[in-house]
This record gives structure tokens, C-alpha cells and sequence, in this order.
């Protein structure tokens, strides 16, 4: 299993984007949470969607994948939101000690 992974969220608000980023990385969820704005195509309820969103890709340890998972239903709007882990398989070894300095283990 690897130890760190990126994991991706997205928002309808670039203000509920921010709030999520700083409170995970103030939670020590994540070291580090970048938002971009990007436009979504989808279906929702059986029709197809385009809306505009905020794209959050938190980058943080595997271990604490449950809870930014447990944080993200507690405190997103969408009914569904999108999340989804994807694993670091190599990486700077410098980012990834810094990654392990801001975020708590299995939290």
C-alpha cells in the first residue's frame, strides 16, 4: 500500500473550496490543498449537467484518507460528493517528508 496519495473533491463555490482547504490543512488532514476552476460534465438524476466547480486536490498521507472522507461528508454541500484516492507512487523525498511533517498519522 502506498503511503501518500493525492485525494480530489470538488465544489460549486470557490468560498466552500476555500473553507474545505483551510480547514483540512489547519486539521492537519492535509499538508497541502490546491483549488482549480474548472467546468464539469455530468449526469445527476438522469439528465446531463455543465456546471462551473472548484477542483480540490489535497495531497496528504493514505492513512488519512478515512478521515478527510468522514470531514468531506460532515461538511460538503453536494448530496454526493465527488472523492476519490489516488495513490503517489514515487515523489521528491523532501515533499514527501514534508508531508508526513504537517499531517497526523491515521487520522
Amino acid at each position: 500500500m502506498n503511503e501518500y496519495c493525492v485525494i480530489m473533491t470538488t465544489t460549486g463555490s470557490q468560498d466552500e473550496a476555500e473553507a474545505l482547504a483551510e480547514k483540512m490543512v489547519s486539521e492537519h488532514l492535509a499538508a497541502c490543498v490546491q483549488i482549480l476552476h474548472i467546468t464539469s460534465y455530468y449526469t445527476w438524476e438522469g439528465k446531463p449537467n455543465k456546471d462551473s466547480e472548484w477542483l480540490l486536490l489535497i495531497k496528504t498521507r493514505t492513512d488519512c484518507y478515512q478521515g478527510i472522507e468522514n470531514f468531506i461528508q460532515a461538511n460538503h454541500s453536494y448530496d454526493v460528493p465527488e472523492l476519490l484516492q489516488i495513490p503517489i507512487n514515487q515523489g521528491l523525498e523532501s515533499y514527501l517528508e514534508w508531508i508526513d511533517l504537517c499531517t497526523h498519522r491515521g487520522e
